[in-house]
C-alpha cells in the first residue's frame, strides 16, 4: 500500500468518525426534523436589548399602596418613541393595571422587584382580545404585547396578579349560580402575548392570577425558560376552604407555533401547559381559529395541576407534540385529550416520554361537554386522535387508562412503550383502540393481557 492510498484510507476513517460522533438529529413525532432552535436555552442578555428605563427614575413611585398603570405605560411609551429599550421594574412592589408593551421595549424584573395587578377589573382595559377559542370584548391581562417581534420578559422579579379578591367573587358567584361561566366573572389574566414572533420569558415568577396565567394566541418561536408559575390549589376563600384559584392555567397556547418550554416549575388550580384554538361546530372554517404545532415541553417539575398537558377543550388540530423528562407529583392527569361533542377536533402525532412521579390518572380520552353547544352540520367531521405515544412511564398512578370510546370520535395508532407502571383500578385495554402497540408494559409488575377484539393479538 503505498503512502497516497494510505492517506486516503485515514482520511476516510477520520470522517466516517468524525461523522458517527454528531449529535443524532431529533425528529418530531411525524418524522420530521426537530430544528436546532428547540436545542438552544441559552438565556435572553438583557443588557444587549437596548438602554435600560428604570420606572423609578422616570416618575414612578416606589410605593405599594397606590396604582400606577398611567406612570408605567408612560415610560414604555417613551422607551417606544426613543427607539425601544428595557422597562426595568426595581426591587419593591408596584400596583398597576393593564399595560402594553410596544416594539422595541422588554420586561425585567429585578430580584424582589413585584410588579403586582390591581384587584379592581375596572383598571384593566375592555377590548377585543381572544378569550376561551373565541375573539370577543374582553379585559386585557395585566402584561400586554401584540404584534411585536423579539420581545423578552426576563429577570428574578415577579408578576403577581393579586387574584385573591377575583377567587373568592368567583365561587360566590358559582354558589349563587352554579352555570356561571368563566368570562361572566369578570377577572383579568396575567400575561397576554398575541400576534408576535421571537419570544422569551425566563426565570420570572408568575404567581396569583386571576384568569389564565399566560395566554399566548397566534404567536411564533416561543421559549419559557426556568419559570415558576403558581397559583394556590386550595383556601382561596372561606366559602368552601378546598377551593383553589379557578382557571389559572400555567400556559395556553392558542393557535401557536414553534414552542419550548424548559426547566419550568407550574403548580395552579387547572391545567398546566394547554393546547387550545377555537370550539363550536363551525370553528375549523373560523379564521381567527388554527391549529398548534411543534411543541415541547421538556425537563419541568409538576405541583399540583389538572393536566400536565392538555389537548382541549377548545382546541382544533394539534400536531407534533412532545412532552419528556419531567417528574409529575400529585398532578391530576399527565395527558388529558379532551373531546368536545360540538367541534371538528384532530389530535395527532403526540409524544409523551421520560415521565416519573405520582398521579390520579396518566391517559385520559374522554367526552368534553361543560358549556357546549351543539349545532346542525351535515358535513361535520369526526374528530379523531391518531399517533399517540406514551413511552418510558415509571408512575404510580390511581387510574393510568382512564379511556371512553364514543361515536363522536376516533382513537387509532396508539403506543405504550417501556412503561412500568402502579395502577389501582387496573383497567388497562388497549382494545378500546384501534390499531393499539403494546410494548413492554407492566402494569402492578405484570404484562397486561387484556381482551382484545376478534382476530387481534397484543404487540409485545
Amino acid at each position: 500500500m503505498n503512502f497516497r492510498t494510505l492517506l486516503t484510507l485515514s482520511l476516510a476513517l477520520v470522517c466516517a468518525t468524525s461523522f458517527a460522533k454528531k449529535k443524532k438529529v431529533e425528529l418530531f413525532p411525524d418524522g420530521t426534523p426537530i430544528p436546532a432552535w428547540f436545542s438552544d436555552t441559552t438565556r435572553v442578555n438583557v443588557d444587549q436589548l437596548g438602554q435600560k428605563y428604570v420606572i423609578t427614575e422616570h416618575g414612578v413611585r416606589n410605593d405599594s399602596t397606590v396604582i400606577q398603570t398611567e406612570q408605567i405605560q408612560a415610560v414604555i411609551d417613551k422607551a417606544a418613541a426613543a427607539g425601544g429599550g428595557v422597562i426595568v421594574i426595581p426591587k419593591g412592589t408596584f400596583l398597576s393595571g393593564s399595560i402594553f408593551f410596544r416594539q422595541g421595549t422588554h420586561l425585567y424584573l429585578e430580584d424582589g422587584a413585584r410588579l403586582k395587578g390591581s384587584d379592581r377589573i375596572r383598571n384593566f382595559r375592555l377590548q377585543t382580545t381572544r378569550m376561551e377559542g373565541q375573539t370577543l370584548k374582553y379585559f386585557s391581562a395585566l402584561v400586554n404585547a401584540d404584534g411585536l417581534d423579539g420581545f423578552t420578559i426576563a429577570g428574578r422579579g415577579t408578576i403577581d396578579g393579586n387574584g385573591w379578591n377575583y377567587w373568592e367573587e368567583f365561587w360566590i358567584r358559582r354558589q349563587y349560580n352554579r352555570q356561571c361561566t368563566n368570562l361572566e366573572a369578570m377577572r383579568p389574566r396575567l400575561v397576554y402575548i398575541s400576534n408576535c414572533k421571537n419570544v422569551t420569558v425566563q426565570d420570572v415568577r408568575l404567581i396569583n392570577s386571576p384568569f389564565w396565567t399566560n395566554h399566548i394566541y397566534k404567536t411564533e418561536n416561543l421559549r419559557y425558560l426556568g419559570c415558576y408559575i403558581y397559583a394556590p390549589t386550595r383556601g382561596v376563600t372561606p366559602v368552601d376552604p378546598k377551593r383553589g384559584a379557578p382557571s389559572s392555567d400555567a400556559i395556553d397556547l392558542d393557535v401557536c407555533k414553534n414552542v419550548l418550554i424548559h426547566g419550568c416549575y407550574m403548580s395552579v388550580c387547572d391545567d398546566a401547559v394547554v393546547l387550545k384554538g377555537g370550539k363550536g361546530t363551525w370553528a375549523d372554517k373560523d379564521t381567527t381559529n388554527g391549529p398548534c404545532s411543534n411543541i415541547i415541553i421538556e425537563d419541568c417539575t409538576y405541583g399540583r395541576v389538572h393536566g400536565c398537558l392538555t389537548l382541549g377543550s377548545e382546541s382544533l388540530h394539534d400536531r407534533n407534540v412532545i412532552l419528556r423528562r419531567c417528574t409529575v407529583t400529585d398532578a391530576n392527569r399527565v395527558l388529558w385529550l379532551k373531546m368536545r361533542p360540538d367541534t371538528p377536533q384532530h389530535y395527532e402525532y403526540v409524544t409523551v416520554e421520560d415521565i416519573t412521579g405520582d398521579c390520579n390518572s396518566f391517559l385520559v380520552v374522554r367526552p368534553w361537554t361543560q358549556f357546549f353547544k351543539p349545532e346542525k352540520r351535515d358535513d361535520m367531521p369526526l374528530s379523531t386522535c391518531n399517533n399517540i405515544t406514551l413511552r418510558n412511564i415509571k408512575v404510580e398512578s390511581k387510574n393510568f387508562f382512564d379511556v371512553g370510546k364514543s361515536d363522536k370520535y376516533r382513537l387509532t395508532d396508539f403506543t405504550f412503550e417501556n412503561c412500568d407502571v402502579k395502577d389501582e383500578k387496573n383497567a388497562f385495554n388497549p382494545a378500546l383502540i384501534e390499531n393499539c402497540t403494546v410494548k413492554n408494559v407492566k402494569i402492578n409488575g405484570e404484562s397486561p393481557t387484556p381482551a382484545l377484539p376478534k382476530g387481534r393479538v397484543p404487540t409485545r
